[in-house]
């Protein structure tokens, strides 16, 4: 059963590899050449563990093509199904796995010893286990250790075959695979075999799933190969992986189930109607998809006692298809330990029609970013206590777009661990994180924060963390609700956190309004020196003066470049007639287009900032007589001196440092 299982693997990968090594037939050049002259032979021995992390390698070096075909296609178009898996694969470096595995897998296998009276110490485990990365939670207050008590206390009965971890976008495998390495570990300190530990890995502890089939066929050989690893026997032995690619249902015709089902009750093919609409768009939706709250088992079972020699011939792969989809569905509605994962990162404006109105309905709070909602989605399926680890954009930690997720995680859970890493620390030119969340609500917990810098990982990889000298802070997340919007700044220092709490807010102060939005600025803006000059009003101080004028341009303060104290009068709206053209711009359906915001602000003096900066803040005084654009964010006040005031605060050092909260 094992071998016809491995060998429909080879097939298929067979055909892949063919054609993607097609393009490579020269030992002399290429990535052939590279793989024979660049990679050390020690890391292709099965007795170490570097030959996993080259499959994943190789592996997104072959999507790379596909990958930067579907990135290149203009703005607007959409990702596909089969695009997703492509665009959203991105391989996850082998010391960040050890890293995620270590601080969840590890550590509720650590407080499971401690809670069966384990007279070691937390960290002496984690060294006997040779855990490097393995970062000891902080000293708790008195309050947080007796909450900690009531959750840890069930761990005192968990069984190592019951301990339950799931990677639900596995890609090739890599964190499953170092997962064995550690489960295999805690096995044999408890007495197992070689032989009946990885047997019970494979099927009581891992379990997998992925959208991409030929990933999928990567991870399904990779642990398997582990599991022959210490298994001579497990390529003719019965050991079925719960390791899937998720199927869709989409082509199923209900008429080929007809005869079928008339073999079943009502009720039990209402059921089984239910799981095949279940993964209907299942290449879309993937590990997004909740199972269902039905007995699995009995289903299957039904299936299992029907008389197959006595069903047509063609029944038979229906049988086999709807199985795959009971053990798929079952492993969407179980409860893990454990669930660590890179999830795919794809932005709500790729995606297609069916993904795009998925997340609206089903996480409308996570739905900027395929890889909050897997945040999301998986946060659900923790036991209590259990670890979800994820390593995904940093994004989700500061951007107003997250702040419902954010404050949705912040209520509800606890955060472990958060390493912050920055800009290609992961070999992608973005920033990322990898957090280890707890199903526990305990908002005075101290978590561990740190962060891991470009310098650091430049042809090298650290040997332990955290890394002396970076952000490192041991902090409660209670005090990220004290900032506004709720970032997880975890560098803020003590007395930072109290000047948000106690200190006087900006809007009492004076007021910040947005400002208009043409909808068309290359119709409506110019540069100041692309009109007569004759024809701009420059000392409008109202909207009355404005229409006083009869003239037709006026300043427009539409953000810009940084610049401090004063500047950037770079464009001229046109504002004729109290903005007639602009206000009554329309759509072909009659819908107005333009949006005029606070227009009763419009003229005032005021301060100013850009919207949106790569560097540092910088805000400027703009004098009475200009048109606010929605870029340009601007603060108004009749006294002067406040705003003179803010404009010195907020341009110092103090003010800019803040300011990046």
């Amino acid at each position: 059963m094992a071998t016809i299982r491995l060998n429909n693997i080879f097939t298929a990968t067979y055909n892949i590899f063919v054609w993607q090594f097609s393009s490579t037939p020269s030992y002399n050049h290429g990535v052939i050449k590279d793989i024979v002259t660049e990679i050390p032979e020690s890391n292709f021995d099965v007795e170490q563990g570097g030959q996993v992390e080259i499959i994943g390698w190789i592996y997104q070096y072959y999507n790379t093509e596909p990958k930067e075909k579907a990135i290149s296609s203009p703005k607007s178009h959409k990702f596909k199904d089969t695009e997703i898996a492509s665009v959203t694969q991105i391989f996850t470096p082998d010391w960040i796995v050890k890293y995620m595995v270590q601080n969840s897998l590890g550590k509720i296998w650590i407080k499971s010893l401690l809670e069966k009276n384990d007279t070691r110490l937390e960290e002496q485990i984690a060294s006997d286990f040779n855990w490097q990365y393995y970062m000891k939670d902080a000293q708790q207050p008195e309050n947080v250790i007796v909450s900690l008590k009531d959750v840890d206390k069930s761990l005192s009965n968990l069984e190592i075959t019951d301990l339950k971890m799931i990677d639900p976008s596995m890609g090739s495998g890599h964190i499953l695979v170092y997962a064995f390495d550690l489960l295999m570990q805690i096995y044999q300190s408890e007495g197992y075999s070689e032989r009946e530990a990885s047997k019970s890995i494979v099927t009581n502890n891992l379990f997998g799933l992925d959208i991409d089939t030929r990933a999928f066929q990567l991870s399904y050989f990779a642990v398997y190969m582990k599991l022959r690893q210490y298994n001579r026997r497990a390529l003719t032995s019965n050991i079925k992986l719960n390791i899937y690619d998720i199927p869709e249902t989409n082509e199923f015709n209900s008429d080929d189930f007809e005869l079928l089902f008339n073999e079943l009750n009502e009720h039990d093919v209402t059921l089984f109607n239910n799981v095949i609409n279940l993964f209907h768009n299942g290449n879309d939706l993937g590990s997004l998809i909740m199972g269902l709250d039905i007995d699995y088992d009995d289903l299957y079972q039904k299936l299992s006692n029907l008389n197959q020699e006595q069903m047509s011939f063609e029944l038979i792969p229906l049988i086999n298809s709807l199985k795959q989809l009971l053990s798929v569905s079952k492993i969407l509605s179980a409860q893990y330990h454990i669930i660590i994962t890179n999830p795919p990162y794809m932005g709500s404006s790729r995606m297609n029609k069916i993904l795009g109105n998925f997340a609206k309905t089903n996480y409308p709070d996570a739905k900027s970013d395929l890889f909050s909602m897997f945040i999301e989605r998986w946060n659900k399926s923790m036991i209590p206590g259990g670890y979800n680890c994820m390593v995904t954009m940093q994004s989700w930690m500061f951007l107003s777009s997250f702040e419902k997720m954010r404050t949705h995680l912040l209520s509800n859970f606890t955060i472990s661990n958060l390493m912050h890493m920055e800009n290609n620390v992961m070999g992608i030119a973005f920033g990322t994180a990898v957090t280890i969340v707890r199903n526990m609500n305990l908002p005075n917990f101290i978590g561990t924060y740190h962060q891991i810098k470009t310098a650091d990982t430049s042809g090298k990889i650290p040997s332990k963390l955290p890394i002396p000298g970076n952000r490192y802070n041991r902090t409660n997340q209670a005090n990220f609700s004290k900032i506004p919007g709720s970032p997880i700044a975890y560098w803020a220092s003590e007395n930072l956190i109290k000047d948000f709490e106690k200190g006087t807010r900006m809007d009492e102060l004076v007021d910040p309004r947005q400002g208009l939005a043409t909808a068309d600025n290359n119709r409506f803006l110019r540069m100041w020196y692309e009109v007569i000059n004759s024809n701009i009003s420059f000392n409008s101080h109202s909207i009355k003066e404005s229409l006083e004028s009869n003239k037709k341009w006026f300043p427009y303060n539409k953000g810009g470049s940084y610049r401090k104290w004063y500047g950037n009068y770079d464009y001229v709206v046109n504002w004729e007639n109290d903005g007639y053209e602009v206000r009554n711009f329309k759509w072909s359906n009659g819908k107005i287009r333009s949006v005029t915001r606070n227009p009763d602000y419009y003229f005032h003096e005021a301060i100013t900032w850009s919207d949106i900066t790569s560097g540092n803040f910088s805000i400027r005084y703009r004098f009475p007589g200009s048109i606010n654009d929605v870029t340009g964010m601007s603060a108004f006040s009749n006294n002067k001196i406040k705003l003179f005031d803010l404009l010195g605060l907020m341009n110092s050092s103090v003010g800019n440092y803040i300011l990046k909260f």
